[in-house]
């Protein structure tokens, strides 16, 4: 009979763990211009599990950068467990990676040591850390992420899904308030990236940790609160999931899709909704008392490519 390690308590916080403020981020290249975010606006709520999506080129894994503490904004505030990242110093920003986030690469290879077990790979940032109970901590996770079977396994010896559930512990074993993941079920097939996904979701109910996935995987709306898509540099729409229960008492997920209105009042409509109702270059716009309107503006002449 194996002895149950008894896990830590949820961390108890108020307040956003991760906010980001007219986000902006040029890079220059060869005398040009790249502005990956243009005025970007994200909050993340203490122990919520969001999912970021977007197109190839959108500034999803420019935002991942910066918040993780490898890239520094170029304008506007990045603020993650209290900390503020533009104004850290190089001291306080290695700190930062070693205690307040955790980190999940798409490729196994990235995150775990080839010559060593998952349990030597587990207690390694804390040895780094020079955090006590470490042994304590190992076996915490390895129960909590149900891979205690693989304890004493190289990397090479494990599926997929249990190498990404060992990086998962390894990114948690310094206990970090924000765990931050980039494409983790990229190299997977749907039924580990299911327990990938599942396996992250458990760990932000048990411990508390804030979690936020990049991603382009479908299957990620099952086991997120929340969607939040990235178009163009600035949040465009999120996809909010609450659970209800009917008058028979059968309960459902129900998801509501919102339109995300920046500090200067603009907003992105969904793609969808332009091409299906044929918007392009002005709209009409009316204020009714609970709602405004949007509508085509028929005296708009059609773009050159839908003329016929």
């Amino acid at each position: 009979m194996t002895q149950q390690t008894e896990q830590p308590a949820p961390q108890q916080r108020s307040g956003p763990d991760i906010v980001c403020e007219d986000l902006v981020r040029i890079y220059s290249t060869e005398g040009l211009e790249v502005q990956a975010l243009q005025g970007l606006n994200l909050r993340v709520d203490a122990g919520d599990v969001v999912a970021l999506v977007g197109a190839s080129g959108s500034g999803k894994s420019t935002l991942l950068n910066i918040l993780s503490g490898l890239d520094a904004p170029t304008g506007g505030r990045a603020q993650v467990a209290g900390a503020d990242l533009g104004a850290m110093t190089r001291k306080q920003r290695v700190a930062y990676r070693r205690s307040s986030v955790g980190f999940v690469w798409q490729q196994t290879s990235r995150n775990l040591l080839p010559f060593l077990s998952a349990a030597e790979n587990i207690a390694l940032p804390m040895l780094i850390a020079s955090r006590k109970g470490r042994s304590e901590r190992v076996a915490e996770l390895l129960d909590l992420l149900e891979i205690s079977d693989v304890r004493d396994r190289q990397p090479r010896e494990m599926s997929g899904g249990q190498q990404q559930r060992v990086a998962i512990a390894t990114a948690l074993a310094n206990n970090p308030t924000v765990l931050l993941a980039d494409e983790p079920t990229g190299e997977l097939d749907d039924e580990m990236s299911a327990k990938v996904l599942g396996a992250m979701a458990h760990a932000s109910a048990t411990l508390g940790v804030t979690v936020l996935i990049v991603t382009h995987d479908p299957t990620v709306a099952d086991h997120v609160r929340r969607t939040v898509q990235i178009r163009d540099g600035r949040t465009s729409t999120e996809v909010i999931r609450r659970q209800e229960t009917d008058e028979s008492g059968q309960a459902r997920i129900v998801a509501e899709e919102f339109t995300v209105i920046d500090r200067a009042g603009r907003l992105q409509l969904p793609d969808a909704h332009v091409a299906q109702l044929g918007l392009h270059d002005r709209v009409r716009l009316e204020l009714e008392p609970d709602h405004v309107g949007i509508w085509p503006d028929e005296k708009s002449p059609e773009p050159e490519g839908k003329r016929t």
